[in-house]
């Protein structure tokens, strides 16, 4: 499904900028978010001009027709997606501020580069090179922050590093991560799921049976967190997103996205055996007031001598030791990475990113 300019009206020009990632209209205003993660409020003037009942009706409209669903007080919520688009508009029974209306941009392309994570202090060029020996290395890897802090972005950069003749499946209920368009020539296939019809759960129990090597779920959410363990679990790599504010907190946050109590007693030393990598994304304000992500926390996660640990490496946006422990470290030699920081590492990564560009753009 495609929405064309005159399905916005006033909303287009925030559509077609290539600077502003999500338009969020509340009843009596527009906030505006840009590339740069800067929000900002639209000009009142343009609001009060434009976003009037009747446009506002107009719209809600047209969305309801295309997706042929009702909007009304019993069915106070309308979502539509295009392909790089995903709408949802609330009713103004439930949200009392006046009707709703939110666009997020999910374009087919991947932001974050080496050179601008490097540029714009997203992390340092070592904690890159070892992030992304971590993917060489097959590890898991679960990124967390607050939502809107760009999650979704680093499962995109990091899956890059993915050899191609590795399957890897996508899972989502509003597809962001666009893992065939932006990896061409990979082996990939892109689910995406339905509560009502075809859940996370299923699509990661059906999924198996298509010889992944690799699993990507958009969001770790509720309890289908219990059959993507058991996937990492079989050998099966992957990479999730979920919220919580300390990588030390994901086990407990999984722990209680499961069903019953007997569930997490059973299954945390689980975790530990499969989660491999937990990194946080902040933003900060700079001496400039310009505020930017970064990685502020990373650890790895890993059971040894039947004990739990986790070993912080990234603390406050600085790597604490290169002290690996050796459990880790025989990990990276089983895959021919001997120095986890690698110098001279990012070259190799910005080669790399310019052939995946002609690609694309082929």
């Amino acid at each position: 499904m495609e929405l064309g300019k005159e399905y916005f009206g006033p909303l287009w020009s925030f559509v077609a900028s290539n600077e502003i990632t999500d338009i969020d209209y509340n009843g009596k205003e527009i906030w505006l978010t840009n590339i740069f993660n800067e929000r900002f409020r639209a000009n009142q003037q343009f609001v009060t001009q434009y976003m009037t009942p009747a446009f506002v009706e107009q719209f809600t409209q047209r969305i309801a027709n295309v997706v042929s669903r009702q909007f009304n007080k019993r069915n106070p919520e309308l979502e539509a997606e295009t392909s790089e688009l995903r709408v949802t508009i609330l009713h103004e029974s439930v949200a009392k501020s006046g009707r709703s209306i939110s666009i997020r941009k999910t374009p087919p392309l991947i932001r974050l580069t080496a050179e601008s994570a490097i540029a714009e202090k997203f992390c340092s060029e070592e904690l890159l090179a070892v992030l992304i020996n971590c993917v060489k290395t097959k590890m898991n890897i679960t990124f967390c922050g607050m939502p809107g802090i760009g999650k979704t972005e680093c499962v995109k950069f990091f899956s890059q590093f993915i050899p191609a003749n590795e399957r890897v499946i996508t899972i989502e209920d509003t597809l962001e991560i666009r893992y065939a368009e932006t990896n061409p020539g990979k082996d990939c296939i892109e689910m995406k799921v339905s509560e009502d019809v075809f859940g996370y759960s299923e699509a990661i129990k059906s999924c198996l049976r298509m010889n992944p090597k690799w699993i990507m779920l958009s969001e770790a959410r509720s309890k289908e967190v219990k059959y993507l363990l058991q996937s990492w679990s079989t050998g099966v790599r992957g990479m999730t997103t979920l919220h919580t504010d300390d990588v030390r907190n994901i086990p407990d946050r999984i722990l209680n996205m499961l069903e019953s109590r007997v569930d997490a007693e059973r299954m945390e030393n689980d975790i530990y055996q499969a989660l491999d990598v937990g990194i946080l994304i902040r933003k900060r304000r700079n001496e400039d007031g310009v505020v930017y992500r970064y990685i502020d926390q990373v650890c790895f996660f890993y059971r040894e001598n039947y004990t739990n640990h986790v070993f912080m490496l990234v603390s406050d946006g600085q790597i604490v030791t290169h002290d690996i422990p050796k459990v880790i470290l025989r990990r990276f030699k089983r895959e021919g990475v001997n120095e986890p920081f690698g110098e001279s590492f990012v070259n190799e990564i910005r080669m790399n990113e310019a052939m995946m560009s002609e690609e694309r753009e082929a």
